[in-house]
């Protein structure tokens, strides 16, 4: 029985760097919760994403930087609570000037995230794959990424750099940025929104450092395995809203099937059963360590 995972912060950072010079690629998916970044350690990946979406859209707010530093800090802080695995958090911009970029690393550490990335548009930020973006220049970019850089306790906490470059200075554009961003101290570099593999290749190319593949739905970039991903030698790839998605979608069936027919009998095969879910918290642990407290 535990309240928290086993395993330190630190044992957790240093995983994570093991992971990215493994050359295999790295899976994170996006957790809405606690309970759902249980279910992904079960499921046997590597890592556990934070979306600023999904924090946004669980406080009923769209991605557009209405968010603050303490939500997007006591999310991560209970994902990594529970969680042995590595929790990379979606600082967007960072919440302001490097100085915030510099407090926002230390919060994140505190929290027992493994690392964050910091994106180089205008506050306020608009979703990846939307339209309309705009990015600031590449000097601002790079004074967040060296004051995250310099304000990191732990020298294994990842400083990855989000670059938005691709839909409004081309592809060009986006290797420009990613040389810099990787000269001014970045472990991790995110170019999102890229159109499909040719554009991840040439990206690829162009550097060594470790990249981040961003496997949205609905997005801009093509859905690729992940055996591609690591064929074409990105090595994280993130599933950022993908839990919320099918979470939210099987739950507004549910509601439609309640209101029309009156119950949720049919419905009951589809559910996580009441003993998966026990099983998944180890209900018994905590009713075992009751019963020894009381000395039965």
């Amino acid at each position: 029985m535990s309240f928290h995972t086993g395993s330190s912060p630190s044992e957790r950072r240093r995983a994570f760097r093991q992971g990215l010079r493994s050359g295999r690629l790295l899976r994170f998916p996006g957790a809405f919760n606690a309970l759902s970044a249980m279910l992904i350690e079960r499921s046997g990946f590597e890592g556990v994403y934070v979306s600023g979406a999904v924090v946004s859209a669980s406080l009923g707010l769209p991605d557009i930087g209405l968010t603050t530093l303490s939500e997007v800090s006591e999310a991560a802080r209970e994902v990594s609570r529970v969680s042995a695995l590595p929790v990379l958090v979606d600082a967007d911009t960072g919440f302001g000037e490097p100085l915030n970029a510099a407090r926002t690393v230390q919060v994140l550490e505190d929290a027992g995230a493994a690392g964050c990335h910091l994106e180089d548009q205008v506050n306020p930020k608009r979703c990846g794959h939307l339209d309309g973006k705009e990015v600031v220049p590449v000097e601002v970019m790079c004074r967040r990424i060296r004051a995250a850089v310099l304000a990191r306790r732990d020298s294994d906490f990842v400083i990855c750099a989000r670059t938005d470059a691709r839909a409004v200075e081309g592809l060009q554009g986006a290797i420009d940025r990613t040389r810099a961003y990787v000269d001014a101290g970045a472990d991790l570099v995110f170019p999102e929104a890229l159109s499909g593999a040719s554009e991840m290749e040439a990206l690829r190319r162009s550097t060594d450092v470790p990249l981040l593949a961003n496997m949205t739905e609905f997005g801009k970039t093509e859905l690729l395995g992940a055996d591609v991903l690591e064929a074409l030698g990105f090595n994280v790839a993130i599933y950022p809203v993908t839990l919320l998605r099918l979470a939210m979608g099987a739950a507004a069936r549910g509601l439609q099937a309640i209101a029309s027919e009156g119950s949720q009998r049919d419905l009951v095969p589809q559910m996580q059963t009441r003993a998966e879910l026990y099983e998944l918290l180890g209900y018994e642990g905590y009713t075992d360590f009751d019963r020894t407290v009381a000395g039965q």
